[in-house]
């Protein structure tokens, strides 16, 4: 336990240091701050919460910090689903939620530079105006921030054609562990000086540095999608109908699952009247110009068929179709008003979706336990949301179980414990059997040159079993 001395010592020199609001000391203020999404991940107390807004600001807390051996958790809006942003007991929390600037836009070279506050959607509205997109969009778009998307490595819905939010990352501005503001990356369309430094810290979930600033990539604005639905008796035939689509050589925009659970859930929130219709639907989209673009809808849809669909179409009424995409955004929201979710965030490759997801039904029934699923299927990135009733300490072991089971078996199949949300607290264990202990020993050297005191997220991705 840290002393109290310490504990006033650091809290009156951030009072001194930074500008007035920007420091929080009161525990009913800091509460709200403690941890994200993740259901039943641990959390501690921080003994503040700093808001600050400018990179020179963060540099203060950072250097404090460092000289009173106090963490820093780095929080962006807190809808980060593993425990990343969870504070530990008498720890900073960080929050960049005032730092919301976009810079710049630069139509000539497709870029625009952001400070990590900005929401997802505010920086792809922005973009719109000039006639560019920002392709990352994870369900969370309305509400996360660029930083803490940069933080997990987010994906999202078309990142199965478009890539995730490395592909986009040109440079970054980031606060080092020993206090040392430093920019990493380029603004050019190539560059190879030095090691990717950028690469690096995208994903790394707050333990290496706190970003200030971020400078993405832009594309020319998209052209319009064509949808596909397929509306599917079981997981396992719609699993079959994305390996298809992925043998036939199509690169969907978007190729998208949601299972009953999920649209009765949806339903029973917004009253859509989807869950009447099938226990499983596909939803593909393409965005290919022109004659292509109906011939690769065409392709997807037989794809379906083929695949043992009890329904497909291509979707003529562009109401219908954006609806049935809200649905599959919505699906998390919903399931929330049933009880505590716990969300799986597995990977797998394309050809093992189909054994993957009948390996899900499985462990559902093995431990008793109500699995929704909604899925990135296009790129084998899965969701399964595990639904217990609240208060149901049984259930929630057994939960707890049946999240650990997945993740196994989506290593026996050659995938990945997260896609997209992150390690943080929940999938610690399975990043050890992923990435084994050679290779978790270069990841904590790397640890230890960008952070020597471990200030940063304690407790968080490799930092476990460092010796700290």
């Amino acid at each position: 336990m840290r002393d109290e001395s310490t504990t006033a010592a650091l809290t009156e020199r951030l009072g001194r240091e930074l500008p007035a609001g920007r420091l929080l000391t009161d525990p009913a203020a800091t509460a709200g701050y403690a941890h994200d999404e993740a259901e039943w991940a641990p959390y501690g107390a921080p003994l503040a919460v700093v808001r600050p807004r400018t990179a020179a600001e963060v540099q203060r807390v950072v250097r404090a910090c460092r000289d009173h051996g106090v963490p820093i958790v780095t929080r962006g809006a807190g809808t980060g689903l593993s425990g990343g942003a969870n504070a530990v007991d008498g720890c900073v929390v960080l929050s960049t939620e005032t730092m919301t600037t976009i810079k710049e836009i630069d139509a000539l070279e497709r870029l625009a530079v952001v400070e990590p506050g900005v929401v997802n959607d505010h920086l792809r509205a922005a973009c719109a105006e000039r006639g560019l997109w920002y392709p990352p969009d994870p369900a969370s778009a309305p509400w996360s921030t660029i930083g803490g998307n940069v933080a997990t490595n987010a994906g999202g819905l078309c990142c199965v054609k478009y890539g995730v939010t490395r592909d986009y990352v040109l440079g970054l501005e980031f606060v080092t562990g020993t206090g040392e503001l430093v920019r990493v990356g380029r603004r050019t369309a190539k560059g190879v000086a030095g090691y990717d430094l950028t690469a690096l810290m995208v994903g790394s979930e707050g333990t290496l540095g706190v970003i200030t600033e971020v400078t993405v990539r832009l594309r020319p604005r998209r052209l319009p999608e064509h949808t596909v639905a397929g509306y599917f008796s079981s997981t396992v035939d719609a699993g079959r109908a994305v390996a298809a689509v992925g043998a036939a050589g199509l690169t969907p925009s978007a190729l998208e699952l949601v299972d009953r659970h999920c649209l009765a859930a949806v339903d029973a929130w917004k009253n859509m009247g989807l869950s009447t219709e099938a226990d499983v639907v596909l939803l593909g989209r393409t965005d290919a110009p022109g004659p292509a673009g109906e011939e690769e809808a065409e392709a997807m849809r037989r794809c379906f068929a083929e695949a043992g669909a009890t329904y497909a179409v291509r979707s003529t009424d562009q109401q219908e179709a954006d609806a049935l995409f809200e649905a599959r955004r919505l699906a998390y929201p919903a399931l929330e008003r049933l009880g505590p979710v716990l969300t799986e965030d597995v990977c797998v490759p394309k050809a093992a979706v189909p054994e993957m997801l009948g390996r899900i039904d499985a462990i559902a029934a093995r431990h008793e336990t109500l699995i929704a699923n909604i899925a990135h299927a296009g790129d084998g990135n899965l969701h399964p949301l595990l639904i217990t009733p609240p208060g149901d300490e049984a259930a929630r072991k057994r939960a707890q179980a049946a999240f650990h089971e997945i993740i196994a078996e989506a290593l026996a199949l050659g995938g990945t414990v997260t896609g997209e949300h992150g390690v943080g607290l929940l999938k610690r264990d399975g990043l050890e059997s992923e990435l084994g202990p050679e290779v978790l020993a270069l990841n904590r050297a790397i640890k230890d040159a960008l952070d020597p005191q471990h200030l940063f997220n304690p407790g968080k991705v490799v930092a476990r079993g460092a010796g700290r």
